[in-house]
């Protein structure tokens, strides 16, 4: 029975984890705090006491974290997964990293042994936790036929984009996009709102108009009511994936004035309401000067 680490749950990482036990796969789990692997230990799963302890003997090591620093602590600090993972097990980093990060990664982990994939996801928890992920991936051909068995229980669509580090530039483009437009979408209906429109019909013109994307139907009612409960999204994750972004973009693009306009935009939202929904964004351009 093949064995999965997996490492990180929090709002995705969670019914990620679930998912192999759901496949049954062995499974051992490690996270921050401990609770939140209650429920997946009473299901089956093993806690570990550190990234490195849940690394034994692991045929796969799945990471799901914040940032770049979260996921380099977990892969290679003290205590991190690449101490005890075994020669040739795969390291799947699926967290939303910056570019660099996934080289760099890739170099140390592949250096230490190990088949590194780079496998952001595009979904939200409830696709998480019913295996209907997108998974943006990038790898050498081999090595993703090698990993398949242990990306199908999360997923339903696997984008394999070309070589280590292309599933995060794409996965990048992906939230930045996001971010532009769920900023926008926030100013729009701020403007709406202060002209005197009637709002029901502006959310029914949004619905049905050329700008209804999947983020703009998601956010518009719930930002119309500023009903911001159950958060699957926060404000500082959305600026820490816009900033890679830009980063990124720096590298590539003489100019890039709207992505640079959407982080400073999210600057503001991540220090109004840091760890809020990222749809509080329309309180922060409703707010009077």
């Amino acid at each position: 029975m093949a064995h999965v680490a997996f490492i990180g749950l929090g709002r995705m990482g969670h019914g990620m984890a679930a998912r192999y036990l759901d496949s049954g796969f062995t499974v051992a789990v490690w996270n921050r705090s401990k609770a939140k692997a209650d429920d997946l230990v009473a299901s089956g799963a093993r806690w570990a006491g550190s990234p490195a302890e849940a690394a034994v003997g692991a045929d796969a090591v799945v990471a799901m974290v914040a940032d770049d620093e979260a996921s380099r602590a977990v892969w290679l600090g003290k205590d991190g997964a690449a101490e005890t993972a075994k020669a040739g097990a795969l390291a799947i980093e699926c967290s939303t990293v910056s570019h660099q990060h996934a080289l760099d990664l890739s170099h140390d982990l592949r250096a230490r042994g190990l088949v590194y994939i780079d496998c952001p996801v595009t979904g939200l928890p409830d696709a998480a936790a019913a295996g209907k992920l997108t998974l943006l991936v990038g790898a050498e051909l081999t090595d993703l036929e090698k990993a398949r068995p242990f990306l199908a229980p999360l997923c339903n669509t696997i984008r394999h984009f070309g070589p280590v580090g292309s599933g995060t530039v794409y996965k990048l483009i992906n939230n930045l996009l996001g971010a532009i437009q769920i900023a926008g979408l926030a100013e729009g209906l701020a403007i709406a709102e202060q002209a005197g429109l009637d709002m029901n019909l502006v959310l029914d013109a949004i619905e049905h108009g050329v700008a209804a994307s999947p983020q703009v139907l998601r956010h518009s009612k719930r930002m119309v009511a500023r009903n911001f409960s159950g958060a699957t999204f926060t404000a500082a994750l959305r600026h820490k994936d816009a900033a890679y972004a830009v980063a990124l973009a720096e590298s590539l693009l003489p100019d890039i004035p709207i992505g640079r306009a959407t982080v400073q935009a999210y600057d503001k939202a991540k220090a109004y309401a840091p760890d809020d929904d990222e749809a509080k964004m329309i309180e922060i351009v409703s707010r009077p000067r």
